[in-house]
C-alpha cells in the first residue's frame, strides 16, 4: 500500500520523485490548496481529539507552567484531553460517563463494569453463585456504596446517627516488632503491619450470625482562624476512637487512620502518566530549597511481583488501578480475587468464626468469588470514568484566581499538567495532555493533618497530593462539600487552611489575601 501511494504521489506531484513539475495555473493552485486543507482538517482535528496534544510536541513544552493569565491555555477546557467527558455536568451523573474518545465497541464493557460496580453482593452460599461471597465482615456491599455516584465519600453527617453509606473506613496497624515484620516493611512486601486481632482495617458491618468489629466514633472541636479583612473561619478538629469492639481490645500502640472514599474520575489517565514525568518533580531532600520536597512512595506490585511507584490512595500506597480494585474488593467487601485470594477478606486468626464461615469461591470463577472476567470489566470501568470539562475557564474572575493559585505557590504541589504515555489496550487514554492538578507525590502536610501512621514510604504526616480535577462538582454529584482525607473540611477554604508543613507558606499567603482575591482563587479551584 505504501508503494502504491508513493507512485500516486509521483503522478500528482512529480517534483516529489525528482521529475520536473508541469506549470500550474494560479487558479488551479488555489483550488488544490483549498481541497488539501479541506481534506486535512478532519485528520488534524481527529488527531487532537483522539491522540491529544502530546502526539507531535515535546512534553516539557506542553507541561510548562502558565505565564499568561489573561486567557486560557490551549486544551485547558478539557482536562482529560480527548478522553474528557461529553456528558452533562449539571446533574449527579457528572462523574459517571465513559472516556469521551473511547471506541464505541467498548461501551458495552463499560456498562457491564458499571453494573458490577453497583452490584450488592450477598453472603454465601446463595443461589446466585456469581453474586455471593460477601464478608463475613465487611464495610460495604457494593463498590458504589463507598464511591457514591463515582464521587467522594464522607464521614457521618450527624453525630450519633449511623451513616448508611459507609463511605468512610478506618485503617489499622501496629509498629513492626519482629525481624520478619521489619523485613517485610523494608522489602515493601507490606506497607504496614496489620493490627493482630482486627487486621488492616476496621469492618463495621457483618453478615448474619457474626459480630461486626466495631464502630468509628468522631468528636469535633471548633478552632477559629482569622483571615485578612476580619473574617473568621472555624475549622473542625476531629478526635477519633473505636467503640463497640467485637473481638476484644486493640493491641497496645495501635495506629488509626480514617479515610473517605476518593473520586473515581480520571484514574486511567493518571495510571498512563509515565513514571519519569512524576519522578522529575520529586525533590525529597529539597535540593532547590523552595520548601517543597515531594517524594515518591515505593510499594509492592501484586501484578508484577516487584516494587513500583505508588500512585493511588490517600498516601499513594497502591501502584495500579487493578491492585486498588482487588484490595478494595477483598478488604471492603470481603471478596476473593485471583490477586487477593483470601475468601474471608481481612479476617485474622483471632476471628475464627469468620475464617470458618462458608465462602463463595467457585471452580467456574478460578476458585475465587470475583472471577477474572467480571474483575476485568469492573477494572475497565474504573479506568474509564471520564473527567468532566471545565466550567467557565475563561471567566475573568476564574483567570485571576488561576494567577493567584500560581502566585501563592499552590501549583508547586498541585502540578497542573502531564502528558500520558502508552496505555496498553486503551489507545484512547494514550498521548493525552491532561490537567489533574497533582504531582502524585508525598508531601509533609504538618501536624494538623497527621495521622501518625506510616504507610509504605509515607510517614505519619505525609500525604499524596490529591488531584483537583472535578472538585468543583462535588456538591452537584455528592450533595456535600466535605474535603480532605477524612472529610473534616466543610469547604474549599477550610481545606486550604488545614494545609501545614510544606503547604504552610501557601496557606499563610491565602489567609493574607483580600476577601475578593480569596473568592477569586476559590472560583478558579471550583471551575476545575
Amino acid at each position: 500500500m505504501h508503494r502504491n501511494r508513493s507512485k500516486s504521489r509521483c503522478r500528482v506531484v512529480p517534483a516529489l520523485c525528482g521529475a520536473s513539475p508541469k506549470p500550474v495555473s494560479p487558479r488551479k493552485r488555489s483550488l488544490a490548496a483549498l481541497i488539501a486543507l479541506g481534506a486535512s482538517l478532519p485528520l488534524v482535528l481527529g488527531a487532537w481529539e483522539s491522540q491529544g496534544a502530546g502526539a507531535d510536541a515535546s512534553v516539557p513544552g506542553l507541561t510548562a507552567s502558565a505565564t499568561n493569565f489573561s486567557k486560557t491555555e490551549e486544551g485547558e477546557d478539557k482536562p482529560g484531553g480527548g478522553a474528557t467527558s461529553k456528558a452533562s455536568v449539571t446533574n449527579a451523573n457528572a462523574f459517571s460517563a465513559s472516556s469521551g474518545n473511547m471506541d464505541f465497541k467498548r461501551e458495552l464493557d463499560f456498562k457491564i463494569g458499571n453494573a458490577i460496580f453497583r452490584k450488592n453482593w450477598v453472603s454465601a452460599p446463595a443461589s446466585t453463585d456469581a453474586s455471593d461471597g460477601l464478608g463475613p465482615l465487611f464495610n460495604s456491599r457494593a463498590c458504589q456504596n463507598c464511591h457514591l455516584k463515582d464521587g467522594r465519600g464522607h464521614p457521618p453527617f450527624t453525630k450519633g446517627i449511623p451513616d448508611d453509606s459507609h463511605s468512610m473506613l478506618m485503617r489499622l496497624s501496629v509498629p513492626a516488632k519482629t525481624d520478619e515484620e521489619k523485613a517485610k516493611l523494608a522489602s515493601h512486601r507490606l506497607n504496614s503491619i496489620p493490627e493482630p486481632t482486627y487486621g488492616g482495617q476496621l469492618q463495621d458491618l457483618s453478615i448474619q450470625g457474626h459480630k461486626a468489629e466495631g464502630q468509628i466514633k468522631i468528636d469535633y472541636k471548633e478552632k477559629p482562624v482569622k483571615l485578612a479583612g476580619g473574617e473568621t473561619v472555624h475549622l473542625r478538629v476531629p478526635q477519633y476512637s473505636i467503640v463497640d469492639l467485637g473481638y476484644g481490645p486493640l493491641a497496645p500502640g495501635t495506629m488509626m487512620s480514617p479515610r473517605v472514599a476518593p473520586p473515581m474520575i480520571g484514574l486511567g489517565l493518571l495510571e498512563a502518566v509515565p513514571e519519569e514525568q512524576i519522578l522529575a518533580n520529586a525533590d525529597p531532600d529539597d535540593a532547590n530549597q523552595d520548601g517543597i520536597s515531594g517524594k515518591p512512595n515505593q510499594v509492592w506490585s501484586r501484578e508484577n511481583n516487584k516494587v513500583m511507584l505508588g500512585r493511588f490512595g490517600w498516601k499513594a500506597g497502591v501502584p495500579s488501578i487493578n491492585q486498588q480494585a482487588a484490595e478494595a474488593a477483598n478488604g471492603d467487601i470481603g471478596l476473593s480475587t485471583t490477586m487477593t485470594r483470601s475468601a474471608s477478606g481481612d479476617c485474622t486468626e483471632s476471628e475464627k468464626d469468620c475464617l470458618d464461615a462458608p465462602n463463595g469461591n467457585s471452580p467456574q470463577y478460578q476458585d475465587v468469588e470475583l472471577g477474572d472476567d467480571l474483575f476485568k470489566l469492573v477494572a475497565f470501568y474504573s479506568h474509564n470514568l471520564a473527567v468532566p470539562p471545565r466550567r467557565d475557564p475563561a471567566d475573568p474572575k476564574v483567570l485571576k484566581g488561576k494567577e493567584l493559585f500560581y502566585a501563592i505557590g499552590c501549583a508547586s504541589c498541585h502540578k497542573p499538567k502531564f502528558v500520558t504515555g502508552e496505555a496498553p489496550g486503551e489507545p484512547h487514554l494514550s498521548h493525552q495532555l491532561i490537567w489533574p492538578y497533582t504531582d502524585l507525590l508525598l508531601h509533609d502536610m504538618g501536624e494538623g493533618l497527621a495521622d501518625h501512621r506510616p504507610d509504605g514510604e509515607a510517614s505519619g504526616s505525609e500525604w499524596r497530593t490529591a488531584p483537583l480535577w472535578g472538585i468543583g462538582l462535588t456538591e452537584t454529584v455528592n450533595g456535600h462539600t466535605l474535603f480532605l482525607h477524612d472529610g473534616r473540611a466543610r469547604s474549599l477554604t477550610e481545606a486550604i487552611l488545614w494545609h501545614g508543613g510544606e503547604g504552610q507558606a501557601s496557606r499563610n499567603k491565602f489567609a493574607k489575601l483580600s476577601k475578593e482575591d480569596r473568592e477569586r482563587l476559590i472560583a478558579f479551584v471550583s471551575s476545575l
